[in-house]
């Protein structure tokens, strides 16, 4: 019977990957680089705390961000004259995934890769000037408002307006499921301007700062028992007419070029790794006497599968990355990507809460410290456990459920088939 085995976690990561087999010389030597300055940049402490399943808090990214902007790297995607690396699709990916396998905070989706390249697409030119630079920096938070409470996977039915009042636009209408709503320095959103045949028509994007009078935040406590998501009013909130992004009626076009941005990021191939090998680790661990899960056959059947579903998972993104924007796979592969990623990430949480068993209920979400270190593993090993359980039950609803993913891959089938 074969035997869990994983790597001493101070070798080099080419050692452990399955996919380094599918670098060349010079993207190795590149993900060397990152990984070096990503170790050096994070404190080991933070690093641990992230690895446990704890979000980083909003100082722990800002520093994060600065260190990252001084290297120039905190927008790898965009282009060169706006602040981009100029790296290939591959060097990206790469370093998307050292970024979580290495667990530092990360680089906060709603400024670099949402409002930002629709700002430097459709903005106007004040618009670039003003926003971009904070959002390189890091200085600057960015929130998204864009679901509603009764329009959320049916988002064109939305209901805030923003009634047109010559110098300004007034806003009324409530978002919610609000990500880092209450911590944001601005916020970008759609509302309805105008009526339309088209339900999808006459939404307009807006960006506007936090601050503005007539903005309350509400919390919204998860069933992890965090505070990440919110509640957001907008009563009499007057937007400048310079907060209309782009054309007045085309937001929702520019929400579906947001939102394709959105699902190509949502892969976490690197952090699916590092909860590989915790759950090996795990398996290792005298967590029921008498019982070896590291030769159990069933154990070691689902984490076969998993591993192999993980590898599949990142081959075919290098694949569709490889093809670039006007690829074949360019309009179905992030629906492709996002749906094998929720079904991996979800897998990995279940499997590492089975394996625990009753410490994941004592020492998760918060609940009682029940228990000392266990086996082997210190007791703040498992600590997260079953917050990441609970809270990954929304990765297959978040940026487009797993049901509107499919339905977007049967459209494409049947309008290209013969």
């Amino acid at each position: 019977m074969p035997e869990v085995r994983d790597h001493d976690h101070g070798a080099p990561a080419e050692e452990r990957d399955h996919i380094d087999l599918l670098l060349d010389d010079d993207l190795r030597a590149f993900r060397r680089d990152v990984r070096a300055f990503l170790r050096g940049a994070v404190p080991e402490e933070t690093r641990n705390r992230i690895d446990r399943g704890y979000a980083a808090t909003k100082s722990e990214i800002a520093d994060f961000l600065a260190k990252l902007s001084a290297r120039g790297w905190t927008a790898p995607a965009w282009p060169v004259e706006y602040g981009g690396t100029g790296w290939t699709q591959l060097q990206r990916m790469v370093f998307s995934s050292e970024l979580a396998r290495n667990a530092v905070p990360g680089i906060p989706p709603f400024g670099v890769s949402m409002i930002g390249p629709v700002l430097y697409t459709f903005g106007t030119q004040a618009q670039k000037d003003t926003y971009l630079p904070g959002i390189l920096s890091g200085k600057d938070f960015w929130c998204q408002g864009f679901s509603e409470p009764g329009s959320g996977s049916d988002l064109a039915s939305l209901r805030t307006r923003a009634e047109d009042r010559g110098d300004h636009y007034l806003l009324n209408g409530q978002k919610i499921w609000t990500s880092k709503a209450h911590y944001a320095d601005r916020i970008f959103l759609l509302a309805r301007t105008d009526e339309a045949p088209r339900k999808q028509g006459g939404i307009s994007m807006f960006v506007l700062d936090m601050d503005t009078p007539g903005i309350t935040v509400k919390p919204i406590i998860a069933i992890d028992m965090n505070h990440s998501l919110n509640e957001v009013f907008f009563e009499d909130v007057k937007v400048p007419v310079d907060g209309l992004v782009g054309e007045r009626g085309k937001g929702w076009n520019y929400a579906k070029f947001l939102l394709g941005n959105e699902r190509t990021g949502i892969t976490n191939v690197g952090r699916c790794r590092r909860q590989v090998e915790r759950l090996k680790r795990l398996a290792r661990a005298d967590l029921t006497p008498g019982v070896d899960l590291s030769k159990d056959g069933a154990f070691l059947r689902d984490l076969a599968r998993v591993e192999a579903d993980l590898t599949a998972l990142e081959i075919t993104e290098i694949r569709i990355l490889s093809q670039g924007k006007n690829g074949p796979s360019a309009m179905t592969g992030p629906s492709v990507l996002k749906l094998a990623s929720a079904q991996i990430q979800q897998t990995l949480a279940e499997l590492i809460v089975s394996t625990l068993g009753l410490y994941a209920a004592g020492r998760g979400a918060g609940f009682v410290d029940a228990f000392d270190d266990i086996g082997d593993l210190p007791s703040d090993f498992v600590d997260g456990a079953l917050n990441e359980y609970l809270f990954g039950r929304s990765v297959s609803i978040y940026g487009g459920t797993n049901q509107i993913q499919r339905d977007i891959l049967a459209r494409s089938a049947l309008e290209t088939r013969p």
